[in-house]
């Protein structure tokens, strides 16, 4: 593991499955773009997963648990709202969690980065990075990882899929012919669905 990386390390795995993980971030609040591309680590040392983000969501550490009101007027007449209400209570970090999930959309082997899911999903606990410019235009380059975002049925596909072509695009060094190429994959994969296509080229825009 380069310093590099471990500089970029944002939580770990608490839950996975062969298409989809669950990380915790360390520090709460802290959760990377819906649409971003990420790295989970694997107990086969030489296995690099990548995922999209999807579904953030803060909440209580305890099952079943939910947070609690603590903003308003208090009993003096003070007001606590937003950030006042962490500086308050600085315990929340210890009684709240970050979370996030990433759907698989390919790995790492011996430096190849293939589109297809992992022969294993990543590791319980083993740590999750935010990845930087040059590994996210090394696994955007070509396009092939739009078929499992397409095919997905546990996410808001296509906002997934256009947000994360736009991250891509605004790294290349040639930002108008990415947007080209993508959306000449984006009409193969979706020739038969002249709608949903024009949503997400739509998306490229915004």
């Amino acid at each position: 593991m380069t310093m590099a990386q471990s500089a970029l390390r944002i939580g770990e795995v608490i839950e996975a499955s062969s298409t989809t993980w669950i990380t915790g971030a360390y520090q709460l609040l802290n959760a990377p773009a819906f649409g971003s591309l990420i790295q989970a680590t694997c107990h086969a040392s030489d296995l690099l997963i990548y995922g999209l983000v999807y579904d953030i969501r803060t909440g209580s550490r305890e099952p079943g648990g939910r947070a609690m009101v603590r903003g308003g007027r208090r009993y003096d007449g003070s007001e606590h709202y937003d950030a006042a209400i962490y500086d308050e209570h600085p315990d929340l970090t210890a009684v709240l969690q970050t979370e996030w999930s990433a759907l698989i959309v390919g790995y790492e082997r011996a430096g190849r980065i293939v589109h297809y899911l992992p022969p294993q999903p990543p590791t319980v606990h083993y740590s999750v990075y935010a990845c930087d410019d040059l590994a996210v235009r090394r696994f955007t380059a070509q396009c092939d990882f739009f078929r499992i975002v397409l095919s997905t049925t546990v996410v808001p596909a296509d906002d997934l899929l256009g947000t994360a072509i736009r991250y891509a695009s605004a790294l290349q060094a040639d930002r108008r012919e990415y947007e080209l190429c993508a959306g000449r994959e984006l009409a193969r994969f979706l020739r038969d669905d002249y709608d949903r296509l024009r949503t997400i080229l739509r998306m490229l825009t915004v």
